[in-house]
């Protein structure tokens, strides 16, 4: 076989021993850091923030369009 073959295949088998290896352990348990925070706020906030900027962009868009009218083009 071509050495970079081999060096590709060696890399495959490394990353999915190693992958196996995390997905089994679980990971870190974060449930404690994440349940003493609200995102009920942040979701508003950021919803609000958003909607906001719609209605400015449906302004601007809107004073375009009467603009181009005025001008006739």
């Amino acid at each position: 076989m071509n050495k970079f073959v081999k060096r590709g295949m060696a890399a495959v088998v490394t990353t999915a021993v190693a992958g196996s290896a995390m997905a089994a352990s679980g990971g870190p348990d974060m449930s404690g850091l994440t349940s003493a925070v609200d995102f009920g706020t942040v979701t508003t906030a950021v919803l609000s923030i958003a909607g906001m900027l719609a209605v400015v962009y449906i302004a601007v868009k809107g004073a375009k369009i009467a603009l181009a009218m005025l001008k006739g083009g």
